[in-house]
């Protein structure tokens, strides 16, 4: 049974429905065997890393292949757009190092010194890649306003043309791999790189703007197309640092929240939600969440339904590993966390989900 189906179960319809609930999600695990133990995790971290690993070095040679051609056409034409455009490309193949030694270290099992593992390198790889997308904008920029005020015509038109061509193909190919598999395994930071490379794809189209116009004899044609490249670079650097700086912030996808709250809720012996907090550690998602439960449970019982929500968890929010949660109990004469009001101000603590 999958993910949606745990957060989707009717916790005040009939025991006959829960029963048959438990029995098909028995049934999946005797179809689907699979593990949450610790080793199990570090696999699918070694697995999703090879799989990024590969991206990258298939796309570092796509990209490279064209920015060899591009530069070819550069020495020949002096196209200053093509100039922005092939360093532009250039800096794009480069970015696969910090990110691949970024899921080298993702491989790593935790330690006592990093106790939540290494993931949180591929966000140190991003904002390496953001700043490198900024140094290629300001590259870009100075070259097309040195091209203005000392003009050089263009040659090799028609070649200009092709290595343009050539720029949106493998550009727009590794833009698509990148951005899939990304997805696919969880790595904003890959996302953020296959983003990068469609819009310099579109930013090798423009060069042919500038070929054209200088084929009409407009001079200042390659350099304004120029400085219209490094525009584009920049919505690319916004776009990647707000994806990036999110990351850095532990930003997640309020659906997430939503879709954790009710598969809890869902769950046998949970009368309801307090705090669910989600946090990304590379490509995985960590939760931490707060269930109400009958106050004259036994600890055991307790800790089994604890047991039960942190399974639920895994399997209704995509790319969640693990889940800390914590049990609460119904009213009692006395408030058993009013040792620890005086050290998390009311103002400063989230306001708990509402109770189903």
């Amino acid at each position: 049974m999958d993910g949606k189906q745990h957060a989707h179960h009717d916790h005040g319809g009939p025991a006959r429905t829960k029963r048959l609930e438990r029995l098909r999600h028995r049934l999946a695990h005797l179809l689907t065997p699979h593990s949450h133990a610790a080793g199990a995790t570090v696999d699918t971290a070694m697995e999703t890393s090879r799989e990024g690993m590969r991206t990258l070095w298939i796309s570092l040679v796509v990209l490279g292949v064209t920015t060899v051609v591009q530069a070819v056409i550069v020495a020949l034409s002096g196209s200053v757009a093509l100039l922005g455009d092939t360093v532009h490309n250039a800096a794009d193949a480069l970015t696969a190092v910090p990110l691949g030694i970024a899921f080298l270290l993702g491989r790593r099992a935790a330690d006592r010194r990093y106790t939540y593992g290494y993931g949180r390198a591929e966000d140190l790889a991003g904002v390496l890649i953001v700043a490198t997308i900024a140094a290629s904008a300001v590259l870009a920029a100075w070259t097309a306003v040195d091209r203005l005020l000392h003009p050089r015509d263009i040659t090799h038109l028609w070649a200009v043309s092709g290595a343009a061509l050539a720029g949106f193909a493998g550009n727009e190919w590794v833009a698509r791999y990148r951005i899939r598999t990304g997805r696919r395994i969880g790595s904003a930071a890959l996302v953020a790189d296959g983003l990068h490379a469609r819009t310099d794809g579109f930013t090798s189209l423009a060069v042919l703007l500038g070929a054209g116009g200088a084929a009409l004899g407009w001079r200042a044609a390659d350099p304004v197309v120029g400085l219209l490249i490094t525009l584009a670079i920049l919505m690319v650097l916004k776009d990647a640092a707000r994806e990036v700086y999110r990351r850095l912030m532990d930003s997640v996808d309020p659906e997430l929240v939503a879709t954790a709250h009710a598969t809890l809720r869902g769950v046998d012996g949970v009368l309801g939600t307090g705090q669910v907090r989600m946090r990304w550690i590379g490509h995985t998602l960590r939760a931490e969440a707060d269930i109400v439960v009958d106050a004259r449970l036994t600890v055991v019982e307790a800790h089994r339904i604890a047991v039960a929500a942190e399974h639920a968890l895994i399997h209704a929010v995509p790319r969640l590993t693990a889940a800390t949660v914590h049990t609460d109990h119904t009213a009692v004469e006395d408030d058993p966390h009013a040792t620890l009001h005086h050290h998390a101000p009311p103002a400063r603590r989230p306001a708990p989900a509402p109770t189903a």
